[in-house]
């Protein structure tokens, strides 16, 4: 089995209420604080939490990792790129997820991870749920790193670019929904929504 770690990308601040998606409160916790929970455990490696420099950060659990985004206003790339460079030699492949997921589960993060543990060719598993791609809530092998990275310094800051670069595997809702486990416990595939 690879090792699987997390990457979570802190965000900046909530469009609706102006407070740092990462603080929001949800169930007597934070919304970044519970997504770190949650992608803990669901790998059997570290989670990296990427901030932008300088970025307040609520209390996170302990062994959580935290990487600081070295260029601001990068986009979601730039976060990717941060957070597997964080991870090389710790671990082969990260779910990558936003902070603001507050319905994540653990079986919809391992479902995604096995689409890229299981093949010795595919480098992104990327969900298209409930009619979307869902490029922060997909698992990335590790060594996508410098791609990522290369691709922020040439200022193409879409995940599209990047995943014209590497062998991704597509996870449509039915496929999702092939894993008992996930259909019984994220019929909906509710893991996707974010509170945007």
């Amino acid at each position: 089995m690879a090792i699987s770690a997390g990457v979570v990308l802190a965000g900046g601040r909530s469009s609706r209420m102006g407070t740092p998606k990462a603080a929001l409160e949800w169930h007597g916790s934070t919304l970044l604080r519970r997504t770190v929970g949650i992608v803990a455990r669901a790998t059997n490696g570290p989670v990296v939490v990427v901030r932008a420099i300088g970025q307040d950060l609520p209390g996170l659990p302990e062994g959580t990792l935290v990487a600081d985004d070295p260029r601001e206003g990068k986009g979601p790339v730039q976060g990717i790129a941060a957070g597997l460079a964080a991870l090389s030699g710790r671990a082969e492949v990260a779910f990558v997820s936003s902070t603001d997921m507050p319905f994540l589960h653990p079986a919809f993060i391992r479902r995604v991870l096995g689409a890229v543990e299981e093949s010795h060719s595919t480098d992104v598993a990327l969900p298209v749920a409930r009619g979307y791609r869902q490029p922060l809530a997909a698992a990335y092998r590790v060594t996508l790193a410098e791609a990522a990275e290369r691709l922020v310094k040439q200022d193409r800051l879409r995940p599209a670019f990047l995943f014209a670069e590497c062998q991704v595997e597509t996870l449509d809702d039915a496929t999702l929904k092939r894993d008992p486990v996930l259909a019984a416990l994220d019929p909906d595939l509710d893991s996707v929504l974010n509170v945007n």
